[in-house]
């Protein structure tokens, strides 16, 4: 792990990082105090906590980044980079970014470049008028894979091909091996696809956590921070029991990351996620890695689990940051399993919803944070549950 640096150029303007200017090991003494506050305000025992973990690296350990584009001031110079802390439709470049590596500054400021020579204009969300929304590039920490996704609306045509030489000419630590455009139409900020062009190459790439290989697209979600995502899943593995001849619950599975990393021999793994498209990559993952014994249902939890007909042993839970939804939760509560592991990216939520575990009968063995976020106030939570019989 790196010491701390000089402070990122950015960082007194951007709104990327928030604790930079903190020791590092500081700050993950902040993040642990947090963690226990939030539980001792739910009146959850903090006596079974065990660590918190430090990122395996704390600089350039991003593997996904989502770019804006815009401006300082009204007709000003299009910039594309990270809002400001506190102002949501300026924009800074952040071509000297310290979350991200080389690879990722080169192709910002190649595309950058372009886009100023050609004039192209940023998309107005309020007059929802222009061309240029996003910038994703995702990267395979482990394979060296990048794909550039420029994300735009459709009211400009252009060819795009002398920009793909200029990317696929840079002097890269990775290989570039796609460069496509999204085309976004939405109304809203999130970025949404109604087309895709691929300009060259493919758009998904792959990277490898611990002994698995996994296929991403530009779009789909993956764990930000490849090195600490294997941390955080071999902590995970080393909670359970086994996984060995148990059924397997596995929800808000995404990709199915987790459960094919830490109960691939399990009797059998039921996933369900309600992204179509992430069920589909499930699939795909499971039979890179030789996983045959998993389903992946596309649906939500709250429905889709009524029709499981096989009773879980384990149930893991990984959700979005709201956290789950208190119906769900009875239901996910009411299946029974020995054990819940409870993976959450949001303490607040996952206090929550363990006062609502405790309530079904289940008490929190031991739970551990792992900081897949430096420099952010953000931390991963692993739970325990057990059911008290």
């Amino acid at each position: 792990m790196q010491e701390n640096k000089d402070l990122c150029v950015h960082y007194d303007r951007c709104g990327g990082c928030s604790i930079q200017e903190i020791p590092y090991q500081q700050q993950l003494k902040d993040k642990k105090e947090m963690l226990l506050e939030i539980f001792s305000d739910q009146e959850i025992s903090t006596d079974n906590f065990e660590e918190i973990l430090a990122s395996p690296d704390i600089y350039e350990y991003r593997n996904n980044m989502e770019f804006s584009f815009g401006d300082l001031k009204k007709g000003g110079k299009l910039q594309l980079g990270m809002h400001p802390r506190g102002k949501r439709y300026d924009v800074i470049t952040v071509d000297h970014c310290l979350l991200v590596d080389r690879d990722f500054r080169n192709i910002l400021s190649t595309i950058i470049d372009y886009c100023r020579k050609h004039d192209f204009k940023k998309y107005h969300i309020k007059l929802r008028e222009g061309f240029l929304r996003n910038l994703i590039i995702r990267k395979g920490i482990n394979t060296g894979e990048v794909v550039a996704n420029l994300v735009t609306t459709s009211q400009v045509e252009h060819d795009f091909e002398p920009l793909s030489r200029e990317l696929k000419n840079l002097d890269l630590k990775g290989e570039l091996v796609g460069f496509v455009q999204t085309i976004n139409d939405d109304f809203s900020d999130q970025v949404s696809c109604d087309e895709m062009k691929i300009h060259y190459g493919r758009n998904y790439f792959y990277d490898k956590l611990l002994d698995n290989k996994f296929k991403i697209d530009s779009l789909s979600f993956f764990q930000t921070n490849t090195k600490g995502a294997e941390l955080l899943y071999s902590e995970a593995a080393d909670y359970i029991s086994s996984a060995k001849d148990k059924v397997v619950y596995d929800l808000y599975c995404g990709a199915g990351t987790i459960s094919q990393a830490i109960a691939k021999d399990a009797d059998k793994i039921f996933g369900i996620e309600i992204d179509q498209d992430a069920v589909k990559k499930a699939a795909e993952n499971a039979e890179l890695n030789n996983v045959d014994n998993a389903e992946y249902i596309a649906g939500d939890v709250l429905e889709k689990i009524n029709n499981l007909k096989e009773n879980p042993d384990l149930i893991i839970i990984d959700p979005p940051r709201p956290g789950i939804n208190p119906k769900a939760l009875d239901k996910i509560a009411s299946a029974g399993a020995d054990e819940i592991l409870y993976i959450s990216c949001n303490p607040k939520s996952l206090a929550r919803d363990l006062v609502s575990l405790k309530m079904h009968n289940y008490q929190l063995e031991k739970f551990k944070a792992v900081d897949m976020f430096p420099h952010t106030k953000h931390l991963e939570v692993i739970t325990l549950l057990k059911k008290n019989k």
